[in-house]
């Protein structure tokens, strides 16, 4: 059988900023701590607990004095630096830069639209990591909408910035996108109305989105492999299905089901852009080890 893994799968490269900085530190010392899961795949952070790594929720963090904290790639609330700053909390900042861009564009934003009496918008994840930090920005006042009953949280007759979680899917926000703009036009009579939208997804995630559909369409049959608390991996998986209905959702190498690989004489390996690649590369060689030892059938 003839199996490929993806070569544009695989973290991006805030998460491997993120790792890196984690790792080098765990050279130096013996244990660090890290608010919240350092990247959305548990077998990833199984592994850097086994190095020293330890994970803390918000709670924790405020109790601790005089320690070092890594802040993960997904960024953190301005509330979160000044917690740290009282209390003589080290900052290991491994904030993604596209994040951190995005943070201070939303900073800004919030603080042009609120003098128009207006409203910051965020397509997004309620509850994600990203998700806080962003609204954290606005004070908490920012309207996350995910899904299409969330649109009726906006106020049409007011201004409104519109911005977008940076691993979201292209697709689905210019859907939001254009719903807003039709209700605001509709409500307020006039085509002139105030509302802008910013492109605040990430290249590197929009792009892998034609790149996975062609590399799904190559295979017999395609193994996704990601967490299942990956916002990301969960939107790339749909848009890998919808190319191949052949595709099938994984986490390790532990779940594969050979009735997936049955007949098939190709697949295709890949992942979200929290999957690292030690792990899609076990499931491929997991594949290859199971189609060797098929019968063929009569």
């Amino acid at each position: 059988m003839k199996v490929e893994i993806d070569t544009d799968s695989g973290f991006c490269f805030g998460v491997v900023k993120a790792i890196r900085m984690a790792e080098s530190e765990l050279n130096k010392r013996r244990s660090l701590y890290c608010l919240g899961a350092i990247v959305h795949n548990k077998v990833e952070v199984e592994r850097l607990e086994s190095l020293g790594i330890i994970i803390i929720g918000h709670e924790e963090f405020r109790k601790l004095r005089n320690s070092r904290v890594l802040f993960r790639a997904h960024g953190e609330p301005p509330e979160t630096y000044e917690i740290a700053k009282k209390n003589n909390i080290e900052i290991i900042d491994a904030t993604c830069p596209v994040v951190l861009n995005l943070q201070k564009k939303i900073k800004c934003g919030y603080d042009e639209i609120s003098q128009q009496n207006g409203q910051v918008v965020i397509f997004g994840k309620k509850g994600h990591a990203e998700i806080i930090g962003l609204v954290g920005q606005t004070g908490g006042k920012a309207i996350i909408v995910e899904q299409p009953e969330d649109l009726n949280q906006i106020d049409y007759t007011k201004a409104v910035y519109l911005y977008s979680q940076t691993t979201k899917g292209k697709k689905n926000y210019e859907q939001f996108q254009q719903e807003i703009r039709k209700r605001m036009v509709e409500v307020q009579g006039v085509e002139n109305i105030h509302f802008v939208s910013f492109e605040t997804i990430c290249g590197e995630v929009s792009n892998r989105e034609p790149s996975l559909r062609e590399f799904a369409r190559k295979f017999d049959v395609v193994l996704f492999v990601s967490d299942r608390e990956s916002s990301n991996g969960m939107m790339l998986f749909q848009v890998c299905k919808e190319a191949n209905p052949r595709t099938y959702f994984i986490t390790r190498k532990e779940e594969l089901d050979m009735e997936w690989i049955k007949g098939a004489r190709s697949a295709g390996v890949c992942g979200a852009t929290s999957t690292p690649k030690w792990i899609m590369e076990e499931v491929a060689n997991r594949i290859r080890e199971i189609a060797n030892n098929q019968k063929p059938d009569k």
